[in-house]
This record gives structure tokens, C-alpha cells and sequence, in this order.
């Protein structure tokens, strides 16, 4: 819409009250502000581990029928407990338990970090969810894992299959 002209100053347009100028003004000052707070050159200060290795979580143990078994546990922050453990050669049935109360993480191997391919994953796992995934190792060494959410702030971690 176009202003008539001032009646005070013929062919000016009159001038936006100053309350009118700061109520356009405000919201988008904030929303600058609110932008530019997330930019820095500095590392995020990371949350610390919410929970220790205790009972069975990072226990390898085999059941009846030689499948070995662990459970690993993640939460709000960016670790997986324990962040490394160790199985022979065969099967290993590996649970990740989220103990989380906010964050979603997941859980794969990571691609070309080990001796041999492991396909089986954890797409997606909510706070308070558990999955299990089951696989068959055969090739000695390190296979390294990882949150893909989460692996730019370190939440890694190493499963070594011995010789």
C-alpha cells in the first residue's frame, strides 16, 4: 500500500512511528542473533558419560550354543560403554541398549575400517530402545564402529577379533 503524501510536507511520505519501527525491528534483531549464537570457531563442549561399564554391559560371554554375546550401552552424550571389546572368530550376537533420555543414536561398522565387511547395523535406536544384531566374524583384527550421527564428536569405538 502506498502512503499519501504528508499534509504538513506535500509529497513526502510520512515517516513510520518509532513504536512501529522497533516492533518490525525486535523480532528480527532477535532472529540474527539467535543465527549467530551457534557460530564459533569453537570445539562443543561435550556432555560426560552417563553411565559406567557394570554387569554384563562390555562382558563378552557365549551361550550353549558357542554364539558369543555382548551388550554395549550409549546415552546423552556421544561414547558408547565399554568403547572396545574383544571376540574370537564365529558368531557374536552384539546388543546396544540406549539409555538415553533425548538423544537417538545409531550404530554401524565402520566402512573400510576393518579387515572384512560387516553389513549388519543399527539404523535408528530412541531413547530407552535396545536392538541386537547378530553376525559371523572370521578375519582377525580391528574392526572399528561407530554412532554415524555422533562420529564427528567421537563416538567411535573398536571391536578386535583375536587370531
Amino acid at each position: 500500500m502506498i502512503a499519501a503524501p504528508s499534509a504538513t510536507h506535500p509529497g513526502r511520505h510520512p515517516e513510520p512511528s518509532r513504536r512501529v519501527r522497533l516492533l518490525v525491528a525486535a523480532p528480527v534483531l532477535a532472529l540474527v542473533l539467535a543465527l549467530l549464537s551457534g557460530c564459533s570457531n569453537e570445539e562443543p563442549t561435550l556432555p560426560a558419560a552417563t553411565r559406567t561399564a557394570g554387569g554384563e554391559v562390555g562382558t563378552v560371554t557365549t551361550d550353549a550354543e558357542g554364539v558369543q554375546e555382548v551388550t554395549l550401552e550409549t546415552g546423552d552424550d556421544y561414547v558408547f560403554t565399554p568403547a572396545t571389546f574383544t571376540v574370537a572368530p564365529g558368531t557374536v550376537r552384539l546388543t546396544v541398549r540406549n539409555t538415553a533420555e533425548q538423544m537417538t543414536h545409531n550404530f554401524e561398522f565402520s566402512g573400510g575400517k576393518g579387515p572384512a565387511a560387516i553389513a549388519e547395523r543399527i539404523p535408528v535406536l530412541g531413547p530407552g530402545q535396545t536392538q541386537t544384531i547378530e553376525f559371523t566374524v572370521t578375519t582377525p583384527g580391528d574392526y572399528g564402529f561407530e554412532c554415524t550421527f555422533h562420529v564427528r564428536l567421537g563416538q567411535v569405538g573398536t571391536m578386535t577379533v583375536t587370531g
